[in-house]
């Protein structure tokens, strides 16, 4: 093992996560058996390794835990080398949004670049069509610069389509921008797209999956729940009937937090997702005849308590 890294909560977590048949679930009741009989989490992997008597419960995972460590370390270093930093979920720096509205599903650890206290701003989710209409692209735009003015941080995926547009459209406006993987964060590159707009400081890049692990529709559907438990509110942008866009806004609504549906002449026939969760309790977001403008006040107005 990496000698700095011995008393790292995070690496020890991730071990967890790491160990073949062992998930969230499992790696909470683990840890709350470790904490009933007073065994630290590298205490327990040295216990696994040296075959010492352990609580029943843990045993049944021994060969599972008793996972290739000099693997492990190259990751953590990886990790290092690419200044990706870490949160535990037992952590006073862990979202306390994402607590709220996830509970015990909420990730054990989150993976991030970036200033996480971006997080502590009032925050806007934003999902929708890989392949937006023109209207609708310009509608995302609109709304997440809108937002950014106002302080309001956003946060999308990492898709071309919606989640581009309302990334690029806050730095634009000189706002901040969360972007959620749905990768291990070892396989974030900077897309074309963003390059000219990318900001650091501004930026917050986050994964809750092993650092490695590729991109897959299961991530993306576990991702849309992340993403809207850190988000106050989200705001749907041309959702099909089934997909991410369409799965994100029914999360949104089983966690109790508002969602948005923009409303606005032409919208395509693509976009019966939004149709959908509008009779299911989202709400609409119109445009203004006058300036062609979303009308943002109740959303400001949700975000800010006013």
């Amino acid at each position: 093992m990496l000698t700095n890294q011995i008393t790292n909560h995070s690496y020890h977590l991730l071990r967890l996560l790491t160990a073949n048949g062992i998930g969230n679930s499992k790696s909470r009741q683990i840890m709350k058996a470790c904490r009933d009989n007073d065994i630290p989490l590298d205490e327990l992997f040295r216990s696994v390794e040296a075959n010492s008597l352990l609580p029943q419960f843990i045993m049944k995972y021994s060969e599972a835990l008793r996972i290739n460590e000099t693997e492990l370390d190259q990751q953590w270093k990886s990790l290092l080398d690419k200044q990706v930093n870490s949160v535990s979920f037992d952590e006073k720096e862990y979202p306390e949004r994402l607590l709220d509205a996830l509970g015990e599903k909420a990730p054990l650890v989150l993976f991030y670049k970036g200033n996480l206290d971006i997080l502590n701003k009032p925050s806007a989710g934003f999902c929708g069509s890989r392949r937006p209409s023109i209207k609708g692209l310009e509608t995302a735009r609109d709304c997440a610069g809108q937002l950014a003015r106002e302080g309001v941080n956003i946060i999308s995926g990492y898709a071309h389509g919606v989640d581009m547009a309302v990334h690029i459209a806050a730095l634009e406006a000189g706002g901040t921008t969360t972007i959620i993987l749905a990768e291990g964060i070892l396989n974030f590159k900077l897309k074309r797209d963003i390059q000219n707009v990318y900001d650091q400081q501004r930026t917050l890049i986050i994964s809750e999956f092993i650092p490695g692990l590729p991109w897959s529709v299961r991530n993306a559907m576990k991702r849309n729940s992340t993403l809207c438990g850190l988000s106050n509110l989200t705001i749907l942008i041309e959702a099909q009937e089934q997909g991410g866009s369409f799965n994100a806004g029914k999360a949104c609504l089983k966690m109790g937090r508002p969602l948005f549906a923009p409303v606005y002449y032409g919208m395509p026939e693509s976009a019966v997702g939004n149709r959908l969760l509008l009779e299911e309790g989202a709400l609409s977001i119109m445009k203004s005849k006058t300036t062609g403008k979303a009308h943002m006040s109740k959303v400001v107005e949700l975000l800010f308590d006013k």
